[in-house]
C-alpha cells in the first residue's frame, strides 16, 4: 500500500509525453477511521492531450490545408461575382447571382451542423474525402459552364460546392480538440486564417489568369490547385480520441438555450450581424469599379480585405481568452458599423475604398471565432455543441438572404442605389452590435447575481 503519488511517463506515437497519475488512498482514513477503498477505486486516470508534437502539428497543417481550399473559396467570391455580373451572367440580376455566393455560406452552417455528428460517429474517415471530392468536382462542372445558363452555375458553385465546403470545414476544425487543449484557442485561429488567406491567392489568380487562359482554365486550375491541398488534408488530418459509432441526429440541435436571455440575445445579435456580414465582400469590388478606381487596384480589394483578415482570425482569440470574448466582440462589431457608415458611405476615390476594405478586414474577422467561444461559455459542456447548432442554423438562414437582399436593394449600379445598399448593411449591423451590448449587460447581471449567491453561501 503507497500513501504517496506515482508518476509515470508515458510517450505517445507523436513524441510528446503524457502523465500517467496513480492515486492510491490510504489504507485507514485518519479523520473517519473508515476501512481502505475498495480495489476499484485505484483505477489509474489517463487525461492525455498532445499539445503538440509531430502528429499534433502535422493535423494542423492538414486543417490550414483544409480551410484555405475550402473557405477560402468562399472568401473570393466576391471576384467571380464580379466576373458573373459583366461577362457571363449579364442578363442575371445582383441579387441572383449573389445568391449564388449566400448558398455556400448557407450550406457551411446549415449543413454544418449535421456533420459535427457524423465526425462524433465516425470521425474524418469518410467526410475529408468526400467533402475533397465535392469541391474539385464542382469546380470542374463551373469551368464547363455557358454563358447566362445561371442555373449551371447555380447547381454547381453554389450547391454542390456549398455541400462539399460544409463536409470539410467543421471536422477540419474539430479534429483540433482531439489534439489540443491549452493551445486550442491559438491552434484554430492560426488554421481559421487559412480561409482568409485563400481569399487572398484566390481572387489575384483569378485576375491574372482569366485574361490570359479564359474563365474556364482559371477555375480548372483553381481545381487542381484545391485537389494538391486537399490530398495533403486526406492524408494528414486524423482523429485521436475514441469514437462512438453511432449516429444520431437527435441532439443536432438544442432550443433549451433560448431560456437563458444571454443566448437569445447574443444570437439576435449574431444574426443581425452575419445578415450584412458579407455585404462587403461581395460588392466592395463592383464599387470600386463604379467610383472609377483603375482596374489594377479594384481588382485587389477583396485580396486586401482578406489578408487583413488573417491577423482578426488569430488576434482576437488569444486576448478572448484573457478578457472574456464579448469585450472583443462587442468593440469588432461596433467598430465595423462604424467604418461601414462613417468611410464607406462618403467614400468616393481610391484611397478612402482601400482604407475601409483593409480596416473592414481587420476587425470583421473576429465575427467567425468569437461566437462559437462566448455560447461555450454559457452552455453546459455537454450541451455546448447542440447550442451551437441552434445559432449556426439561424445564422445560416441569415447568410442566405443576406447578400440577396443587397443585390435586390443595388437594383442598377448609381449613386441612389449604392448608398442605399451601404446606409442598410451598416443600420443592420448596428442594430446586432445594440442587441450584442444587451447581452453583455444580460451577462454581468448574471455574473453578479451569481457572485452574491457565493458570497450568501459563504456567509
Amino acid at each position: 500500500m503507497y500513501d504517496e503519488t506515482e508518476k509515470r511517463n508515458l510517450r505517445d506515437k507523436s513524441g510528446v509525453e503524457a502523465e500517467l497519475t496513480i492515486v492510491e488512498p490510504p489504507s485507514v482514513d485518519v479523520v473517519s477511521q473508515e476501512p481502505k477503498a475498495d480495489a476499484a477505486s485505484r483505477t489509474p486516470e489517463l487525461e492525455y492531450v498532445p499539445d503538440g508534437g509531430r502528429e499534433a502539428w502535422t493535423v494542423v497543417f492538414g486543417t490550414t490545408m483544409a480551410l484555405f481550399a475550402s473557405a477560402g473559396m468562399i472568401n473570393a467570391y466576391g471576384t467571380f461575382q464580379d466576373y458573373y455580373e459583366s461577362t457571363l451572367l449579364p442578363s442575371s440580376s445582383s441579387s441572383s447571382i449573389s445568391l449564388i455566393g449566400s448558398l455556400q455560406v448557407f450550406f457551411l452552417y446549415f449543413v454544418g451542423t449535421l456533420t459535427g455528428r457524423v465526425f462524433d460517429a465516425y470521425g474524418t474517415k469518410y467526410l475529408i474525402p468526400a467533402g475533397s471530392f465535392l469541391c474539385v468536382f464542382s469546380l470542374m462542372m463551373v469551368s464547363l459552364c455557358q454563358k447566362d445558363q445561371a442555373y449551371q452555375v447555380f447547381l454547381s458553385q453554389g450547391v454542390l460546392f456549398g455541400i462539399g465546403i460544409a463536409l470539410l470545414f467543421n471536422p477540419s476544425v474539430a479534429v483540433l480538440g482531439h489534439w489540443f487543449r491549452r493551445r486550442r484557442a491559438f491552434v484554430i485561429g492560426l488554421t481559421t486564417g487559412g480561409s482568409a488567406t485563400g481569399g487572398v491567392v484566390f481572387p489575384i489568380i483569378l485576375e491574372q489568369l482569366i485574361p490570359r487562359v479564359g474563365f474556364g482554365w482559371a477555375v480548372r486550375i483553381i481545381a487542381f490547385i484545391l485537389m494538391a491541398c486537399l490530398i495533403v488534408a486526406c492524408l494528414t488530418i486524423r482523429t485521436r480520441l475514441p469514437l462512438s459509432g453511432n449516429l444520431t441526429f437527435r441532439t443536432a440541435i438544442d432550443l433549451g438555450g433560448f431560456k437563458d436571455p444571454r443566448y437569445t440575445l447574443a444570437t439576435i445579435g449574431s444574426v443581425l450581424l452575419f445578415y450584412g456580414f458579407f455585404i462587403p465582400y461581395f460588392y466592395i469590388q463592383i464599387y470600386a469599379n463604379f467610383r472609377g478606381v483603375p482596374p489594377h487596384i479594384a481588382n485587389y480589394l477583396l485580396a486586401i480585405l482578406n489578408a487583413m483578415n488573417v491577423p482578426s482570425r488569430i488576434l482576437p482569440g488569444l486576448l478572448a481568452d484573457k478578457v472574456g470574448p464579448l469585450k472583443v466582440y462587442i468593440p469588432a462589431a461596433s467598430l465595423c458599423s462604424i467604418l461601414i457608415l462613417g468611410l464607406w458611405l462618403p467614400s468616393r476615390n481610391a484611397g478612402s475604398i482601400i482604407a475601409f476594405a483593409a480596416l473592414y478586414g481587420l476587425f470583421s474577422g473576429a465575427f467567425v471565432s468569437l461566437l462559437a467561444t462566448y455560447i461555450a461559455t454559457i452552455s453546459p459542456r455537454e450541451q455546448y455543441g447542440a447550442r451551437l447548432g441552434s445559432v449556426y442554423m439561424l445564422i445560416a438562414v441569415a447568410t442566405l438572404v443576406g447578400t440577396p437582399t443587397g443585390g435586390a436593394i443595388l437594383k442598377q449600379t448609381d449613386e441612389q442605389h449604392f448608398n442605399r445598399l451601404i446606409i442598410f448593411c451598416g443600420v443592420i449591423c448596428t442594430a446586432g452590435t445594440i442587441i450584442l451590448a444587451m447581452a453583455g449587460m444580460a451577462d454581468a447581471t448574471s455574473l453578479r447575481r451569481r457572485w452574491r449567491t457565493l458570497r450568501d453561501a459563504n456567509v
